[in-house]
């Protein structure tokens, strides 16, 4: 049995991938996007991602997924989780600097990078938890520094947002959780801004489990024809929410009592543009 195939773009999906790539390459946002380049579907925006990665060229880091949680449904108005490509270049290791100024709408979401260390290739049939956890290599604290190329002001409808790769930024890898086959359901999650406690969370809050959603995630793509390299990080959903980045601050979250991840936040933002 064949894996399903993509259909290929039409010529408005085209564009808007072309779009995106190059907004991607420039650090900018699109201010207005024409209703002629929304994605009709959410899966035709899953689509022109991919194609975005293509366009672009570069080296994958792997897949995020968001809308693990109830509250961050409702606050997207969604009611399924997402997912988008991720590339490496955005990735560093905690303790991290960023420039505030070169973000675009940033949001703090912490969350487990599970990295495969065997494959999750297309196959025709469904896997199982049990296979998924047999594949991870390692799971780290991490943090996702979420950004939009549209901004938050003027978003489009929502399957533009996944053409973007659910708003994919920076990924900043704390400590390795080297204990998550006992019970990364039980870890908690502390996120603490210039030493103030801002948010909460818990690996149960993200579907039950931190790697049910990467068995969600294999399953989607593999319904696409479509599969998880050996080697790619995933990073499984936000336990606290959606932090905004207000100014430069330090954002300092911790994974339990031995994992933590550290960012600071430097220059001003023009709020303006």
């Amino acid at each position: 049995m064949k894996p399903p195939s993509l259909e290929p773009l039409p010529p408005e999906m085209q564009s808007l991938a072309s779009q995106l790539a190059d907004a991607r390459r420039d650090g900018r946002q699109i201010a207005e996007l024409p209703a002629r380049l929304v994605p009709p579907s959410a899966a035709i925006g899953y689509d022109v991602n991919l194609e975005v990665g293509r366009l672009l060229g570069w080296e994958p880091l792997g897949w995020k997924i968001a809308g693990t949680t109830q509250a961050v449904r409702d606050r997207l108005g969604i009611d399924t989780p997402i997912y988008g490509r991720t590339f490496r270049r955005f990735a560093t290791t905690s303790p991290a600097t960023l420039d505030c100024p070169k973000l675009l709408d940033p949001l703090v979401e912490c969350e487990c990078f599970v990295t495969l260390g065997s494959a999750l290739a297309w196959r025709p049939e469904p896997w199982t938890l049990d296979e998924v956890r047999a594949a991870v290599g390692s799971v780290h604290a991490g943090i996702e520094v979420a950004e939009c190329r549209f901004p938050g002001s003027n978003l489009p409808a929502f399957p533009a947002v996944l053409a973007d790769g659910a708003a994919s930024g920076h990924y900043v890898y704390g400590d390795e959780i080297a204990a998550w086959r006992e019970d990364l359901a039980a870890i908690e999650v502390e996120v603490e801004l210039d030493g103030q406690l801002r948010r909460t969370g818990a690996g149960r809050e993200v579907m039950g489990d931190p790697l049910v959603p990467l068995l969600w995630l294999a399953e989607t793509l593999r319904s696409r024809g479509l599969g998880i390299e050996a080697g790619e990080m995933i990073s499984t959903g936000s336990m606290t929410g959606m932090l905004p980045v207000p100014r430069p601050c330090r954002i300092e979250a911790r994974f339990g009592a031995s994992a933590g991840v550290r960012i600071e936040f430097r220059g001003q933002r023009d709020e303006a543009g």
